[in-house]
């Protein structure tokens, strides 16, 4: 046994598991609470009431869900109508009748897809669109974020992303891919996919690190308000990040799987004890005790709230050359990077790349492969803050911007989300 399963045994209410067991009970219950939650379409207990429901009153894209379901199984995504009646097109594209629709949902009341114990029922509710900060990361369907929660504090999270091989799905046991979250930003950290690290979206350049997940801190309060309605003390809540309403429950889960730690390179074990007696006030107290305990160190126990300086994603820096001038040059924030970069041009025009200011050589990879560079000692001023330290030096010639800045010099800044024109322009 591991601390997930004592807690769960010892901590976690018969009444609570009941919302776990049941999408359909928990929906209520976030409904009943006014908690962002999909909208309910329709619930089937028998044969009678699928074929007599009339699904071309749906207007637009809807999932079909087993009530007592796990692991992603028996979910149905339909995108859209199809171009004649009575078709819809299904996530891969295909077109698919109402009538196989009704097919499905048979399977479900026949308990396919139920998990032992669990009532044979169907829904469908609404299906909640991917946020345009993830279309180029996933295949097909919807991403979600699982937070784990630990006596009202937020300890852990993960972005899960549907790929080819899991068939639209968010479930890692299917072949998503899971990406760890720094807790105190948002940020993503690095993912994994069948347990193994991978760095970069399958079939694509875009990496996986370096992401702010939106309406973040919003994600955590919500999270932590689910396991509170609940009564559920330990437990890992799924919601999908919606464009306009923000993050939305779409699940509970009273004995969460472990794959979380892999994503995030750190045991869930050590977080829950150090978590564990501690007098939380209220839901912004917890939320505030998950940052600063779980942030990673560029971190700085960041937080909106705090009045932290507010930095764009392309700002204009100032940095000092050996004689003491100071040149303004414009940067890009590069959250996936440790270490903040500057073109080998204007280093040698600032006199910074003679022997005595090299520090070091290490060795940097990049898109050409592993390179060796120098890193060199840097006076920046960024914002009202000047900050001296040790910057990469590389061939950045071809490029449009010529200075990254690494998240290792962004301690005591919030890093304002880039508007998703912009970002593709980039």
């Amino acid at each position: 046994m591991n601390a997930r399963e004592r807690l769960y045994r010892t901590l976690n209410k018969s009444q609570g598991k009941k919302y776990a067991n049941s999408k359909l009970e928990l929906k209520r219950l976030m409904e009943s609470n006014t908690m962002p939650t999909p909208k309910l379409y329709a619930r089937f207990a028998s044969m009678d009431e699928a074929y007599d429901f009339n699904f071309s009153e749906i207007s637009t894209s809807f999932v079909v869900k087993p009530i007592g379901g796990n692991g992603g199984k028996g979910i149905l995504v339909i995108r859209r109508k199809g171009e004649a009646k009575p078709y819809w097109v299904d996530y891969e594209g295909k077109s698919i009748k109402s009538d196989d629709v009704v097919l499905h949902i048979h399977d479900i009341l026949d308990g396919l897809y139920s998990t032992y114990g669990t009532s044979h029922e169907a829904f469908v509710e609404e299906r909640i669109h991917i946020h345009p900060r993830f279309r180029r990361m996933v295949f097909k369907g919807t991403p979600d974020v699982r937070v784990i929660v630990f006596n009202k504090v937020p300890v852990m999270a993960m972005l899960r992303l549907p790929t080819r091989e899991s068939e639209g799905r968010a479930n890692l046991h299917q072949g998503a891919i899971g990406v760890g979250i720094d807790i105190a930003t948002g940020i993503t950290l690095r993912g994994i996919k069948n347990n193994q690290i991978v760095k970069r979206v399958p079939d694509s350049t875009k990496k996986l690190n370096g992401v702010k997940i939106p309406s973040w801190t919003k994600t955590l309060e919500t999270a932590v308000r689910v396991s509170e309605l609940t009564g559920l003390a330990f437990c890992g809540v799924d919601l999908f990040i919606d464009e306009t309403r923000g993050p939305m429950v779409v699940e509970v889960n009273a004995n969460p799987g472990l794959s979380i730690q892999i994503a995030n390179g750190a045991g869930l074990r050590r977080r829950l004890d150090r978590v564990e007696g501690l007098t939380i006030r209220d839901l912004d107290h917890g939320v505030r005790v998950g940052k600063a305990l779980f942030g990673e160190r560029f971190a700085d126990k960041v937080v909106a709230e705090d009045g932290l300086e507010i930095i764009e994603n392309f700002p204009m820096i100032k940095i000092r050359s050996k004689d003491g001038e100071w040149f303004e040059y414009k940067a890009k924030v590069d959250t996936g990077a440790h270490r903040t970069s500057i073109d080998r041009g204007i280093a040698k025009s600032l006199g910074l790349l003679k022997k005595r200011q090299i520090l070091w050589y290490g060795d940097f990879t990049s898109a050409l492969g592993m390179q060796k560079r120098p890193v060199i000692e840097a006076i920046m001023k960024i914002k009202s803050k000047k900050i001296s330290t040790a910057v990469s030096v590389a061939d950045r010639s071809k490029s449009l911007v010529k200075i990254l800045i690494g998240r290792k010099d962004l301690d005591g800044f919030l890093v304002k989300p880039m508007p998703i024109k912009e970002k593709y322009a980039a």
